[in-house]
């Protein structure tokens, strides 16, 4: 009992401290709100419910496609001046000339340059407005701007000289030339400077570019947690743990995607003990950053993938490390983000257990049907193989012989507020043990990711197939509300005797987007995780609850922190097992 006590002094205040922060910031913000000028969009697209092929291809790419936004420098900002007038000098067939120099604000009429300019504009046109017919003059012109603007004047005249037409040029016009150089000498050498700075600096990052086709983007979690209740309070200690992820995305087209994904961990999930002291076999409130961890950081190649459109048709290809939600919708917006960084706390709230059967090497297809004009918009079918030991040349290994999990999903939009999937999915699971729900674990593999061990274990004498129902849908009421929720059931049939079972889940989940501050996410997650009733040689028959409740505060658009708390009720299926809370604190770095 102490030990439980000390634990939640340590960890108490810190999830307090945050919890006070952000509802402070929360109720600022509000305040603020009319006048906040909010100059940035989180980097992580937030899914939107519609499941259509092209809208699922703008939901699931950024999970893989996050932009990378370059910060400019003043340098690139003179640049883009000097290009922006000259660019305006040049092309007078798209750009409205300027007729009159009073559109400068700083250039007043009785300055001796605002008839010389004047003069300029009228007999060579080398200054012109935006594309819009617009130069947009009640806004102050600095003198770097004026300077660009003489340069490229400077520029035209020196074309006309150049194009046998020198009769234009008058000796005014030349002297008055002189005369503004002369003035803005300064401002035109400094204009020089940088942009042959920025153009050295430009020729050089070309030159030793890491590649014209390549980009990189990464994930870092930080994450500091604890779980309470009784036997299982006592047996775990407060941890900090991280997961990084680095992508190298390849486009080769454009619209394709190669994705060679770099992962390292040291996340492991928490023990949970019954009220005997043994450990409970069971994956109930695993976390989405315990999931793929190298547990010692070190680093390996955990997901191989692309992505291509064939006509209408996109299509998914997986070398390693593919699994179902990464080629489908899974219709839970706001709690699925793809990455394990920004959404649920929790691997069972982020996207329905239908999902996490199987995975490993193989392909899928979306095929869009029905595109409008009836009272299914936007629809769509997804097919999808993976086989989780697809590089195993072995006996009853292999892409085609060893364990396998093959999906189906009808894709549906309702209007543009409600999504429905109707989801199946067929398993092979060669005899020598494993879980049912194991992303690709594989055979023999003590992986599990959700669901209690009742749920998940397979045979070890024998194979057994696995025939899965699921039903998703995402139904979003208002841009500050949104709604989702699955379930599904689990029809395993041993080749042994008394080796089938049946399994279910169902969960609910209510998110509000935009939550006291743009990018912010407020959601609250219940249901049960997946379990089995009446398993010969298993105890427990009791409905593993599971409630969740999270807030990802967004600091900026690479940093978001997520306090949140996860309620366990009869862990192990039994409600003679103490209730089991995981606090967390997670911290995400995108970049």
């Amino acid at each position: 009992m102490s030990h439980l006590l000390w634990k939640t002094l340590v960890l108490s205040p810190v999830v307090l401290g945050v919890t006070v922060l952000v509802s402070a910031r929360a109720i600022a913000t509000e305040v603020a709100g009319s006048s906040e000028d909010i100059k940035a969009k989180t980097a992580q697209t937030e899914a939107p419910i519609s499941s259509d092929v092209s809208t699922f291809i703008q939901t699931e790419q950024p999970k893989v496609n996050q932009l990378l936004v370059a910060q400019k420098t003043d340098d690139n900002k003179v640049l883009e001046e000097v290009n922006r007038y000259s660019t305006e000098g040049k092309n007078q067939n798209s750009l409205s000339q300027v007729t009159s120099v009073s559109q400068f604000s700083d250039v007043q009429p009785t300055d001796w340059a605002f008839q010389a300019l004047q003069s300029l504009v009228e007999r060579y046109g080398c200054i012109a407005g935006y594309p819009n017919a617009t130069y947009r003059g009640n806004r102050a012109l600095t003198r770097y701007e004026f300077a660009a603007g003489l340069n490229a004047c400077l520029d035209r005249v020196n074309e006309l000289i150049a194009t046998a037409t020198a009769d234009l040029v008058t000796k005014q016009d030349l002297a008055t030339l002189q005369r503004l150089q002369e003035e803005f000498s300064a401002e035109l050498a400094t204009l020089r400077g940088r942009v042959d700075a920025v153009e050295a600096r430009t020729a050089e990052l070309e030159a030793n570019q890491f590649s014209t086709t390549t980009k990189l983007v990464g994930e870092a979690i930080f994450a500091v947690s604890d779980i309470f209740g009784g036997n299982t309070g006592d047996a775990n200690n407060t941890v900090f743990q991280d997961r990084v992820r680095l992508d190298l995305q390849t486009s080769f087209t454009g619209k394709d995607v190669l994705h060679t994904r770099l992962a390292a961990g040291n996340s492991l999930a928490f023990n949970q003990v019954d009220n005997a002291g043994v450990p409970i076999n069971t994956a109930e409130g695993t976390q989405t950053f315990q999931i793929g961890s190298s547990v010692n950081n070190s680093v390996n190649i955990d997901w191989l993938a692309y992505y291509v459109p064939i006509g209408p048709v996109e299509a998914y290809f997986a070398a390693t490390g593919g699994i179902h939600s990464d080629y489908v919708a899974t219709n839970n917006p706001y709690f699925e983000d793809f990455d394990g960084g920004n959404g649920a706390l929790s691997s069972f709230a982020s996207e329905s257990p239908i999902y996490r059967i199987g995975g490993g090497a193989g392909a899928a297809l979306t095929i869009p049907f029905s595109s409008g004009g009836s009272f299914f918009k936007p629809s769509s079918l997804t097919v999808g193989y993976l086989a989780s030991n697809a590089n195993n040349p072995g006996a009853n290994q292999g892409l085609l012989e060893g364990n396998y999990a093959a999906l189906g999903q009808l894709n549906f939009s309702v209007g543009d507020r409600l999504a429905i999937a109707a989801t199946y999915v067929h398993g092979y699971h060669g005899a020598g043990g494993g879980n049912l729900f194991d992303l690709g674990g594989g055979l023999g593999s003590a992986n599990r990711v959700v669901g209690t061990n009742q749920a998940n274990t397979l045979s070890t004498l024998s194979a057994s197939s696995s025939n899965s129902y699921g039903i998703e849908a995402a139904f979003r009421p208002s841009d500050k509300l949104s709604i989702s929720g699955f379930v599904s059931y689990h029809d395993v049939s041993g080749f042994g005797a008394g080796d089938d079972y049946e399994a279910w889940s169902y969960g609910l989940g209510v998110a509000l987007p935009d939550f006291g501050k743009k990018g912010n996410v407020l959601g609250i997650f219940a249901g049960a995780e997946p379990y089995s009733f009446n398993r010969p040689g298993f105890a427990g028959n009791d409905i593993p609850y599971h409630f969740e409740g999270f807030y990802k505060y967004r600091v900026s658009d690479n940093i978001s922190i997520t306090p949140g708390v996860i309620w366990l009720t009869s862990p192990g299926q039994s409600s003679a097992n103490d209730d089991a809370i995981i606090g967390t604190l997670r911290t995400t770095f995108t970049f």
